[in-house]
């Protein structure tokens, strides 16, 4: 029988960090697939990827000719970051504590399947909330709460073990309030269900047909009023 160990989301990623990439995953497939098009990332856009782990999303945003910042709380992801986007600022940051950048510094956030991780989810959201500027907007994806609701988390194999990150339990209504409560005006929500694309990426994920895997919220930080 296979040995299953509990473990922090940051031991975790740092264990997970050098084969992250090619660990098949529905819900990082899923997150690749629709969470930056909701971005919609400009050139010359200031946007700070929230927890970036492997950087998996910098190449799309330096594709896009936009100017990305990355933070991400483990140091084994953050390595396997700065190897693969060496001219891409990035740092050493926990999302539940003040983040080391000025007010209103970035026209936009990226925060690509962080939250369940977060137990100070206000606190980070609210830090995020601080670091864009007026009318800038958050794009936040997580795993779907029904995802959650059946037992699903973030986990690894390696050396025959199989490592569980854990997920905080939060509610699309969570989700939406706590937005809300951080500052963002109406959030937006997309669900994004799985499908026979997905099954052919992860094949299996043959299970997850038709079930919703991906959630994605939309805010904006209030525009200044007209002077």
């Amino acid at each position: 029988m296979k040995e299953t160990r509990r473990v922090s989301a940051q031991e975790g990623y740092d264990l997970w960090a050098e084969t992250y990439d090619e660990t098949p995953n529905p819900v990082v497939a899923m997150d690749a697939r629709y969470t930056l098009d909701v971005l919609a990332p400009k050139p010359g856009e200031r946007i700070l990827d929230a927890g970036c782990g492997t950087g998996r999303h910098l190449g799309p945003l330096l594709r896009a000719r936009s100017n990305p910042v990355g933070v991400d709380f483990s140091r084994g992801m953050l390595e396997i970051a700065r190897r693969n986007y060496p001219d891409v600022p990035l740092a050493l940051a926990d999302l539940q504590r003040p983040l080391p950048f000025e007010n209103e510094r970035f026209d936009a956030v990226l925060c690509a399947l962080i939250g369940e991780h977060l137990n100070e989810l206000p606190l980070a959201l609210g830090e995020m909330h601080r670091v864009l500027r007026a009318g800038g907007r958050l794009v936040f994806s997580v795993y779907h709460p029904e995802m959650a609701a059946a037992g699903k988390e973030a986990n690894f194999e390696r050396s025959g073990v199989e490592y569980r990150l854990g997920a905080y339990r939060y509610s699309m209504a969570d989700y939406a309030n706590l937005l809300e409560d951080a500052g963002f005006e109406e959030p937006a929500r997309h669900e994004f269900l799985g499908d026979e694309r997905l099954v052919r990426t992860v094949p299996s994920a043959t299970k997850l047909l038709g079930f919703p895997v991906l959630l994605v919220f939309e805010a904006r930080k209030k525009a200044l009023a007209p002077s």
